[in-house]
């Protein structure tokens, strides 16, 4: 019943910038935190950035100083902005929700991805 579709990706050169966005719809009692996740070919799903309820933040020592999240609560949506991107920013970012249904019951879902490639 929940969904999170992700937009927002495509291809730029280093040192350009783009802007993820990721909206959240379906039977939702509650967002408790929101964030982004990147998967590069042959490489684990790593965290990006994260970001709470309470506002708390959390960024992967690789993209801090250049990327911001940033959530908008009446839209249920989470942004990435990045900044000063580098060929090593290439990858498949996914959304990432951990979210309460009307039943209480708290699960975590995934986006499909957006494609992040940033050449030389």
């Amino acid at each position: 019943q929940v969904q999170l579709v992700e937009s927002g990706g495509g291809l730029v050169q280093a040192g350009g910038s783009l802007r993820l966005s990721c909206a959240a719809s379906g039977r939702i009692f509650s967002i408790n935190a929101m964030g982004w996740y990147r998967q590069a070919p042959g490489k684990q799903r790593e965290l990006v950035a994260y970001i709470m309820s309470g506002d708390s933040i959390n960024y992967a020592d690789s993209v801090k100083g250049r990327f911001t999240i940033s959530r908008d609560n009446a839209k249920n949506t989470v942004y990435l902005q990045m900044n000063s991107l580098k060929p090593e920013d290439t990858a498949v970012y996914y959304c990432n929700a951990d979210i309460e249904n009307w039943s209480r019951t708290i699960r975590v879902y995934w986006g499909q991805g957006t494609q992040v490639t940033v050449s030389s």
